[in-house]
């Protein structure tokens, strides 16, 4: 059975893409942890990230740090976070957390961000993306 993420991928469930490439996908986080939460994911469905092709690892990470990049120029945080932990869903995403303080990367509390904001913030990401390539 596909995962939500390949679901999102071949576009059945909606979702305020940031960025993608042929290989990956970048997503708003519908439930995020501070404003920009994103995740990075691969379209190949694959469980476990050290279950990927060492060469399919190196590609999200390098996908994940251009993701970052433009992350940090769209939203006033001290530094973009990384976190790997995939337990809710069996398919490999990177989560990249705009971090203001410690809290943020503490998947306890969470932000509510109105979908208008999410759209204009994807759009605001996808172009320094893209300006910074």
């Amino acid at each position: 059975m596909a995962s939500i993420f390949t679901k999102i991928i071949n576009r059945e469930i909606p979702s305020t893409i940031v960025y993608e490439d042929d290989k990956h996908i970048a997503i708003l986080d519908v439930n995020p942890n501070a404003k920009g939460h994103t995740l990075c994911i691969p379209k190949k469905e694959v469980n476990k990230i050290f279950d990927l092709e060492e060469q399919e690892y190196l590609a999200l990470m390098r996908f994940s740090r251009k993701v970052a990049l433009g992350l940090e120029k769209s939203v006033s945080c001290k530094r973009v976070g990384l976190s790997v932990i995939g337990l809710e869903v069996p398919h490999v995403h990177v989560h990249l957390i705009p971090l203001s303080t410690m809290e943020d990367a503490r998947f306890t509390s969470k932000v509510k961000v109105p979908d208008e904001e999410m759209k204009k913030l994807g759009e605001q990401i996808k172009t320094a993306i893209e300006e910074g390539s």
